[in-house]
């Protein structure tokens, strides 16, 4: 048992999250899930009762970062955090209460759990280490869609948030690494579903994906293959050309 390995999975309620919770449970890892909804969290812990722990939490709610250091306790200690929560929409009007809910969740909940995941490592002297911390991005970050631009925007600080943080982790000396997954779509409920979504993919065969990332502890994925060619491309096109172009996401 003193070699069990731990992770825990912010964003374990539905979807990616779910999926991947349920893996690890099968891997023999200890782990540790949390979301907003409770009844799907003790789902989990049902699957087996002594390897799993869960806890409510919200990554908007202020007391985030301290719940999350409680479900660490419980746990026994964390080798690795998986924060796979996260709000999309293609937003073109504007609309500023989805833009406020995308950036609240994203952004400034994305901010709170990675930060305190990283005090955890740098700070805690009962820390396993080396440790990592992987985050669930998206290949939106990789440019400015118009169509989902406060989407897209989140994203993109995302991925400049843990670049920052691996640097800064080398400055400070502290032994952790870091994942940035960037997937591109995957049949979730964060899709709406009277959508059909170019190179959509299936939960099962991205999570497999993401997993496989997660264990080899690489430093950027992207889902899959296919959006690793359109995301290469794409970055070769200036701005001046790119925001001339008329980028459809479905």
């Amino acid at each position: 048992m003193e070699n069990t390995r731990r992770i825990i999975i912010v964003g374990a309620s539905s979807g990616i999250g779910n999926v991947v919770a349920r893996d690890f449970i099968g891997m023999g890892f200890k782990v540790g899930v949390a979301a907003r909804s409770e009844a799907p969290l003790k789902e989990l812990r049902d699957i087996n009762p002594d390897m799993v722990e869960y806890a409510v939490i919200d990554v908007t709610a202020r007391d985030a970062g301290k719940r999350l250091l409680g479900l660490i306790k419980k746990l026994g200690g964390m080798d690795i955090l998986l924060l796979a929560s996260g709000v999309g929409f293609q937003n073109p009007s504007l609309d500023m209460g989805k833009e406020m809910n995308m950036l609240e969740t994203n952004v400034v909940g994305f901010a709170r759990i990675i930060a305190t995941a990283y005090r955890y490592y740098r700070d805690c002297p009962t820390a396993t280490t080396p440790g990592q911390i992987a985050a669930i991005t998206s290949v939106a970050g990789t440019k400015g869609i118009g169509v989902a631009a406060g989407y897209s925007a989140s994203k993109r600080f995302q991925q400049n948030y843990l670049e920052a943080l691996d640097q800064l982790s080398r400055k400070q000396d502290v032994d952790v690494s870091f994942t940035d997954i960037r997937p591109g779509f995957i049949r979730t409920p964060l899709l709406d579903g009277a959508t059909d979504y170019i190179m959509e993919m299936d939960v099962e065969y991205a999570s497999k994906l993401i997993e496989a990332a997660v264990l080899k502890r690489k430093r950027v994925a992207t889902v899959d293959w296919r959006w690793r060619v359109v995301t290469a491309l794409w970055s070769m096109i200036p701005s001046c050309l790119w925001t001339r172009m008329d980028i459809g996401l479905n």
